[in-house]
């Protein structure tokens, strides 16, 4: 992380720590906060997060892999490579009809102009990024919040339909269930302009509550 973008991090602490005690003390376990600016172009970010959607990291990883053998350099294909390329091949990678299919819609818009480069996409306001996103088959408003907060490294984000999010609130707030996803985004309003970084906070304290617990 660069000097200017750690100095960013330690001022959103500061003020989610001021803000909430409860925050306040997940900060105090987890220490500082390591997210690293993303610098991936949306079309690949898409491709990876269809990739990632319902399977493990690992495994995710692995397809990804696989598919990119498919092209020379064992990269991510140009949109024209990806429509060109037979869906037996990427079957075969161990993409499912479906992921092939939004993936190829994703090449499609990227032609079209509804996935924008990255420079162009920065642009745009969170919502517009949103409402562009959505229409592409396989993305919704998740995928499309994780491309605001870890490829074009938007600071106020809060995805509350992550499952991680609701239940590594209810760990850190004691509660004996997940908040509601319109409950939380009104509550999640007291750490703007911060939210990406208190969701970091909720990710990384449900890992350490669950440490926690198999260590006992």
């Amino acid at each position: 992380m660069s000097p200017k973008a750690g100095s960013a991090e330690l001022k959103a602490e500061a003020a989610l720590a001021a803000v909430c005690p409860r925050l306040a003390a997940a900060i105090e376990i987890i220490g500082p906060c390591t997210l690293k600016p993303g610098r991936g172009s949306p079309y690949e970010s898409l491709l990876s997060a269809i990739a990632h959607q319902q399977v493990h990291g690992a495994a995710a990883l692995a397809i990804l892999g696989r598919m990119k053998a498919i092209y020379p350099g064992r990269r991510y294909p140009a949109p024209e490579e990806l429509i060109a390329t037979p869906d037996a091949a990427l079957r075969a990678a161990g993409l499912s009809r479906s992921k092939v299919a939004a993936m190829k819609d994703v090449a499609a818009r990227t032609l079209d102009g509804t996935v924008l480069d990255r420079r162009r996409m920065m642009r745009l306001s969170d919502e517009a990024v949103i409402a562009r996103l959505i229409a592409v088959r396989g993305v919704g408003q998740w995928t499309a919040e994780m491309l605001l907060m870890f490829t074009l490294n938007r600071p106020d984000i809060l995805p509350v339909g992550d499952f991680g999010i609701r239940y590594g609130f209810k760990m850190l707030y004691g509660k004996r269930a997940e908040p509601k996803p319109k409950w939380l985004a009104a509550y999640g309003e007291r750490w703007a302009p911060h939210r990406t970084t208190a969701s970091w906070y909720l990710w990384r304290y449900l890992d350490y509550a669950r440490a926690e617990r198999k260590s006992r």
